[in-house]
């Protein structure tokens, strides 16, 4: 009797790929919601202190939904998140105008930004923590990456 050495192997490719939808359903990231309420356990006049949620999620996925700030040019590759829509770009405001609750989302491929009174939800991985973007110097407390977004 003459046996195809590649049978075996060929089997067990096909019970891997038969199996593939199952593996991918288990390892599927459900992304936590975060609301902009829950971003911070302590703000005052020495500073503020993020979350235990926020420090709990950090580096998971999760999604909040706000409203796309005036981005600082059209191609850019991250925008700022803002509990409240705004007329103008956060960066040109004084410090009066800055909005206490921001997040920094840089997306995982470009997107078509959206007009700021649009409500949004972007999901991505949570960081926090002082970081400066090295390409535009821009200095974040809270970022999601690899993000994406659509209108809520």
């Amino acid at each position: 009797m003459h046996h195809t050495p590649f049978v075996p192997a060929r089997r067990h490719a096909m019970r891997v790929l038969a199996a593939l939808p199952l593996l991918l359903a288990a390892h599927a990231v459900r992304a936590e919601d975060l609301t902009f309420d829950e971003l911070y356990s302590k703000i005052g006049v020495l500073g503020f202190e993020f979350s235990d949620k926020v420090k709990r999620l950090a580096g998971r996925t999760v999604s909040i939904r706000g409203f796309m700030a005036p981005p600082l040019k059209a191609e850019a590759a991250f925008f700022v998140l803002t509990e409240i829509p705004m007329a103008i770009c956060p960066f040109c405001s004084s410090d009066s105008d800055w909005p206490d609750n921001i997040l920094v989302v840089y997306l995982d491929e470009k997107q078509t930004f959206v007009q700021s009174g649009r409500t949004i939800e972007v999901t991505g991985a949570l960081e926090y923590g002082s970081w400066t973007d090295p390409e535009t110097g821009f200095v974040s407390q809270l970022r999601l990456r690899g993000a994406r977004f659509s209108l809520a």
